[in-house]
């Protein structure tokens, strides 16, 4: 659910973007905020449940919120 908000919000600062030719545009920067929101949000979520010895949850919390993180890198990287 994050995942998609953060995504969302990418689209709808890319769209405004699209509005304001004038200055440089902020979807890129709404990209890298929120791959380090998910990045922050793997190692406290995902190494919160290693700690707990919980390790497939644990991993499939780096796992999907990686995949995340390299989605926006990649969105970011793509302006």
């Amino acid at each position: 659910m994050v995942i998609a908000w953060l995504v969302f919000g990418y689209g709808m600062a890319g769209w405004a973007d699209s509005y304001d030719q004038d200055n440089l545009p902020d979807a890129p920067k709404v990209a890298w905020q929120g791959m380090w929101l998910l990045v922050g949000g793997a190692v406290v979520t995902g190494g919160g449940l290693l700690a707990l010895r919980w390790r497939a949850p644990g991993i499939m919390q780096f796992i999907v919120l990686g995949i995340g993180a390299g989605l926006l890198a990649a969105l970011a990287l793509s302006d």
